[in-house]
């Protein structure tokens, strides 16, 4: 098989989906893809222009006989996506009504203490809605977020640098790369809130405090 170039949109349940493996472990533990595990060594977290060794698929014989019926199960791995709701402090949200859409299948419930929302979905999902009330009552139009799953690029991109801002309620204009004066005033605002020099400038102090905030990590 040749070697696979990571895409906008891509996961790797996406990538195994899509060359026939029922479990993206196949593809992320194989021995060419030691490098690549170096690089990415959280699996939900890969980016455009990672490269990945995709093996040949292998066949499998079982037995069974042929005057009954036989029930034959493939065991894959699933697929999750999952969000952390914070308010304008970065606070953990809790005790709020949610409701998660993704391809047509809805999901509701109550943020909990940690402030996430889980959800199974299909390896080649691509886009989820998620609505939370803030006031707690359903009757009435919540806060709706519209997400493209697969899409954050690396936070030193800056891409990645404008995505995050704006997931965390600031206006950095187009996420475009382009760091113009929309971008540049988000960067302000997101570090005086998070105490660092106000320069407008996401050198890596700046990166790690948004991955740290934004990411988890």
């Amino acid at each position: 098989m040749p070697m696979y170039t990571v895409v906008q949109g891509d996961c790797l349940s996406a990538i195994a989906h899509k060359f026939g493996f029922a479990d993206w472990r196949t593809i992320y533990n194989h021995g060419n893809n030691a490098e690549f595990r170096r690089l990415r060594p959280n699996p939900n977290l890969i980016y455009p222009g990672d490269e990945l060794f995709i093996p040949d698929t292998e066949n499998r014989t079982e037995s069974a006989p042929t005057d009954t019926f036989t029930n034959f199960k493939i065991e894959g791995q699933k697929t999750f996506v999952r969000v952390r709701m914070l308010d304008g402090d970065f606070a953990v949200l809790n005790g709020k009504k949610f409701r998660i859409e993704t391809d047509g299948v809805a999901k509701e419930g109550t943020l909990g203490g940690d402030g996430m929302i889980e959800q199974e979905i299909g390896a080649a999902a691509a886009e989820s809605r998620i609505t939370v009330w803030l006031d707690g009552d359903t009757t009435r139009p919540g806060v709706i977020w519209d997400m493209q799953l697969g899409h954050l690029d690396p936070v030193d991109k800056p891409t990645g640098i404008q995505a995050r801002l704006k997931n965390l309620g600031y206006d950095p204009g187009p996420i475009d790369g382009v760091i113009g004066p929309l971008t540049t005033a988000a960067i302000k605002g997101f570090q005086a809130k998070t105490h660092l020099v106000e320069d407008g400038i996401a050198g890596p102090i700046t990166q790690a405090k948004l991955k740290e905030v934004h990411d988890g990590a």
